[in-house]
C-alpha cells in the first residue's frame, strides 16, 4: 500500500516541490481546500479530504479534518492492535502530515482588523492535526516549516529517516502550535476589558533571530529573539543596513541607546557604553548634537554605541567615520552618510524608521533564576506644573528646560545615577554606586571646570545633605531630584546655604 501524506498549508511557499517529491516517493497526497487547488493547477494528482472522510466539509469550511478517518490514521501506532482497528473501521494510515497554520499573528496586526474577522482566523483543525502528528512522531512525520521541506525529501530519499530527525520535527510542530496559541491568548487579553495588566500564565511568543556568536563572555552562548507582536520603532524591529553581524552586547547598547535618544523632542544624539550614556546632546541639527555629545567623553565614546532620533546626515557620519564606533541606530541615512559609513566594513548600521508613534514595549522581563520580574516600562514623563520649587532661588524656563534634559538623561543610568549637565550636553556621569554622593563625585570630577554655573539630576533622594555640599564646590547652579526622604530639609537648607536652585520631581527612577 502507498504511503499518505496529508498536505494543509496556509503559507503555501515551496509547498508545489515539496508535494512534487513525495509523489516522486511513491506517496499518495491527499490535501484540502485551497491547497489541493494549488497542487492540482500544477498538475499534481492529489485526493481530497472528502474522498477520504467520506463526508463533506461544512459550516464554511470550520470542519474538514476533524473526523476519525484523518485522526485516526494519524495516530494509530504501527501495532497490529492498531492495524485491525484500523481495517475494521476502513481507515486508511496517513505517515506524514504537512501542515501549518491560519495567518493569525498576520491577520491582527493588520490596522482595522476587528474580533470577528481575529476569530476566524482561529485554526482548529490545523493545530489538531499538527498535535496529533507530533505525539505520534515513532510513525508519522510532522511538518510545519517550509524550510524543513527539503530536508524531509532527503531523507526519505536515502531512508535515513531516525528517530533522533523525527523528534526534532515533533518538538518543532509543538513549539509552532504552542506559539499559535499564545498569540491567540495574547490577542484576546488585549481585547477584555477586565484583563490586568498581567497575564495568569506568561505565554508570549518570540521568534528566533539568529543565534549569536557569544553572549557577554565568549564562554556564554547566546541567541536573539524578537517579539513578533512588536510594532514601532524598536532594536527588534530595525533593519540592519551594513556591518558585521551584532553582538549580544550591540543589541543591549543599541536598546538602551534608542530608548533615552526617542526622549528628546528635538534633534539629538545619544553615545551608549556599557549600558550606560557616556555622551548625549540635544541641539539644532544631528551633526551638532553628535560634535556634543562625542565632546562630553571623547575616551569612553571610542568604541561606543550611537543612537540618533532624526536621520543620519552626511556631516554626522563624516564626524564618526573619525573614530572607532561599533554601531549606529536611527530613523534613516542620507546616501551620503551610507556612503562614508559604508567604507567602515565593521560599523553596524540600524534603521528603524520614524521613531515618532507608540514608544514599544508596554511590559519589560527580566529573567531571574526560577521566575520572572515583570514590571512596566519606565515612560514617565516629567509634568512642568507638578514640579515643586523648594528653594527660594527660583528657576527661569531656561533653567527648566535644562533640568529636565538633565533629568531624562538620568532616567537611562545604572542606580545610583547622577548626571551633569550644561547647555543640553552630558558632560559628568556618576553610574551605578553603592552611594550616591559617590555617583555625584565621579560625575562633577568628569565635569571638572565645566560645572560651574551647571545643572546635576538624580535618579533618587538625598539621604543627606553631602551631595548638596559637594556639588556647591563645584558650582552647580541647580538641582533637580525626586525628593521623599525622611531629611529632605537638610538638603533643602544646604542648598539655600550655597545659593542652589533646587527643584523636586515626586518621580523616582531607578534603574537596576
Amino acid at each position: 500500500m502507498a504511503r499518505r501524506a496529508l498536505i494543509s498549508v496556509s503559507d503555501k511557499t515551496g509547498v508545489v516541490e515539496f508535494a512534487a517529491g513525495l509523489v516522486k516517493l511513491g506517496f499518495e497526497v491527499v490535501s484540502t481546500g485551497g491547497t489541493a487547488k494549488t497542487l492540482r493547477e500544477s498538475g499534481l494528482p492529489v485526493t481530497h479530504i472528502t474522498d477520504v472522510t467520506g463526508f463533506p466539509e461544512i459550516l464554511d469550511g470550520r470542519v474538514k479534518t476533524l473526523h476519525p478517518a484523518v485522526h485516526g490514521g494519524i495516530l494509530a501506532k504501527r501495532t497490529p492492535d492498531h492495524a485491525g482497528q484500523l481495517e475494521k473501521q476502513g481507515i486508511g494510515l496517513i505517515d506524514l502530515v504537512a501542515v501549518n497554520l491560519y495567518p493569525f499573528r498576520e491577520t491582527v496586526s493588520r490596522p482595522g482588523t476587528d474580533l470577528e474577522e481575529a476569530v476566524e482566523n482561529i485554526d482548529i483543525g490545523g493545530p489538531a492535526m499538527v498535535r496529533a502528528a507530533a505525539k505520534n512522531h515513532r510513525y508519522v512525520l510532522v511538518v510545519v516549516n517550509p524550510e524543513r521541506y527539503g530536508e524531509v525529501l532527503r531523507a526519505l530519499e536515502s531512508g535515513q529517516v531516525d528517530y533522533s530527525f523525527r523528534l526534532s520535527l515533533a518538538r518543532e510542530a509543538f513549539a509552532h502550535t504552542a506559539a499559535y496559541d499564545a498569540a491567540i491568548a495574547s490577542y484576546l487579553e488585549g481585547r477584555e476589558e477586565r484583563a490586568g495588566l498581567f497575564p495568569g500564565v506568561w505565554h508570549r511568543p518570540f521568534d528566533l533571530v539568529q543565534v549569536l556568536r557569544y553572549g557577554e563572555n565568549p564562554h556564554q552562548q547566546a541567541a536573539f529573539y524578537r517579539d513578533p507582536a512588536a510594532s514601532g520603532a524598536s532594536v527588534g524591529t530595525a533593519r540592519q543596513l551594513a556591518g558585521k553581524e551584532l553582538s549580544y552586547n550591540n543589541i543591549l547598547d543599541l536598546n538602551a541607546a534608542l530608548e533615552l535618544v526617542r526622549e528628546f523632542k528635538g534633534p539629538a544624539a545619544v553615545i551608549i557604553k556599557h549600558n550606560n550614556p557616556c555622551g548625549a546632546a540635544c541641539a539644532r541639527d544631528v551633526g551638532e548634537a553628535y560634535r556634543l555629545a562625542y565632546e562630553a567623553d571623547p575616551v569612553s565614546a571610542f568604541g561606543g554605541i550611537v543612537a540618533f532620533n532624526r536621520p543620519v546626515s552626511g556631516e554626522a557620519a563624516g564626524q564618526m567615520a573619525r573614530i572607532f564606533l561599533e554601531a549606529v541606530i536611527a530613523p534613516g541615512f542620507t546616501r551620503e552618510a551610507l556612503e562614508i559609513l559604508g567604507k567602515k566594513d565593521a560599523i553596524r548600521l540600524l534603521e528603524t524608521g520614524t521613531l515618532e508613534g507608540p514608544a514599544g514595549d508596554l511590559l519589560e522581563v527580566r529573567k531571574v533564576n526560577g521566575g520572572l520580574l515583570v514590571q512596566e516600562t519606565d515612560r514617565k514623563v516629567l509634568d512642568k506644573d507638578r514640579l515643586e520649587v523648594v528653594t527660594s532661588l527660583k528657576p527661569d524656563p531656561e533653567d527648566l528646560e535644562e533640568l529636565f534634559f538633565a533629568m531624562t538623561v538620568v532616567k537611562h543610568v545604572k542606580s545610583n545615577a547622577v548626571v551633569v549637565t550644561r547647555n543640553r550636553q552630558l558632560i559628568g556621569v556618576g553610574a551605578g554606586q553603592m552611594n550616591r554622593v559617590g555617583s555625584a563625585g565621579i560625575a562633577l570630577n568628569q565635569a571638572g571646570e565645566r560645572a560651574r554655573g551647571a545643572y546635576l539630576a538624580s535618579d533618587a533622594f538625598f539621604p543627606f545633605a553631602d551631595t548638596v555640599d559637594l556639588a556647591a564646590r563645584y558650582g552647580i547652579k541647580a538641582i533637580i531630584q525626586p525628593g521623599g526622604s525622611l531629611r529632605d530639609r537638610e538638603s533643602v537648607e544646604a542648598a539655600e546655604k550655597h545659593g542652589i536652585i533646587m527643584v523636586f520631581t515626586g518621580i523616582r527612577h531607578f534603574k537596576h
